[in-house]
């Protein structure tokens, strides 16, 4: 997935006890998709926390936090209630979406985990920022590089009509 591209559509059990898809947002709210190794690690609890920080200025700008991994729907739900998170966390358990994503990785021992990565998806559903570690799975995103890619976009579709994704 690169900037520019339509961001691939999906649907995944999430903590705020229905299903959520990309599409959900389409045309009502601008989108960090933010994908994390594990619950319950110092660093991706870190990540996942510095969104929860941010999220009430955010949602005043039409964003909403997505943040997956693939750990379960119950592991993610005491990891939420843990750290007082309020946006959903995403349970990617089957791996599909982060193989969409091209965000699946072996590291070390472990088969098939998200690497930490952040894509920024305007209401259009077109990706306008994207970063991904690619050497250490203890790196974190540059919080202000997301939200200086939130601040750029401007001029979105802001209706509902699906033509709109």
């Amino acid at each position: 997935m690169e900037v520019g591209s339509k961001a691939p559509d999906f649907t995944l059990p999430s903590t705020v006890g229905e299903k959520v898809s990309l599409s959900d947002y389409c045309g009502k709210k601008n989108v960090v998709l933010s994908f994390y190794y594990h619950d319950f690690t110092s660093v991706c609890e870190n990540q996942v926390c510095q969104f929860r920080d941010r999220l009430a200025d955010l949602r005043t700008k039409d964003v909403e936090v997505l943040s997956v991994s693939v750990d379960s729907i119950h592991s993610h739900t005491v990891f939420a209630e843990q750290n007082k998170i309020e946006s959903p966390l995403l349970s990617d358990f089957n791996k599909d979406v982060s193989c969409k994503y091209d965000v699946l990785y072996d590291f070390g021992d472990e088969k098939g985990v998200s690497k930490r990565s952040v894509f920024v998806i305007d209401k259009t559903g077109t990706i306008k920022y994207k970063w991904v570690t690619e050497d250490s799975p203890g790196n974190e995103p540059d919080y202000d590089e997301v939200e200086k890619a939130i601040r750029d976009i401007s001029g979105n579709c802001e209706s509902t009509d699906e033509s709109c994704c």
